[in-house]
């Protein structure tokens, strides 16, 4: 089942910023500003995503972050990915299975929901400079 952490949702906010900033590099105090988040944790969520490659950066005076290939080309699933590893489906709530699967109270209800979580983070791709109108949070 999906496990949204802070990290993660930094990750797909700033990366839709990026988008949305296609021009420039954007320095990491203006993300953290823009998202009231903290400039060091926000700073090891770019270097995660950094080291995916889904992100370049340059230091310096005029440095900071640009995405690294097209924004329709990287989906939600690539930043969840790059910051908490593998999707993970499982089958069960428990680490330890205490029915069969075939007649396990919940059914396929986890099945199902692992599948519409991974079709869908794999199916949506950052919105281009066009679909961010105002900015992300009305701004920019």
């Amino acid at each position: 089942m999906l496990k949204l952490t802070e990290a993660a949702l930094l990750a797909m906010h700033t990366m839709v910023y990026l988008a949305g900033n296609p021009d420039r590099r954007v320095s990491t105090r203006e993300i953290a500003a823009e998202f009231d988040a903290s400039e060091a944790h926000l700073s090891k969520v770019l270097q995660r995503l950094a080291r995916y490659g889904l992100v370049n950066s340059e230091r310096g005076p005029k440095g900071g972050f640009c995405l690294n290939t097209r924004y329709d080309e990287i989906t939600l699933l690539d930043i969840y990915e790059s910051i908490e590893g593998p999707l993970v489906e499982r089958k069960c709530f428990h680490t330890t299975r205490i029915c069969d699967e075939n007649q396990c109270l919940f059914g396929n209800l986890l099945g199902n929901i692992n599948k519409q979580v991974r079709d869908y983070l794999s199916a949506t791709r950052l919105p281009g400079p066009a679909g961010l109108i105002g900015g992300v949070n009305g701004r920019n």
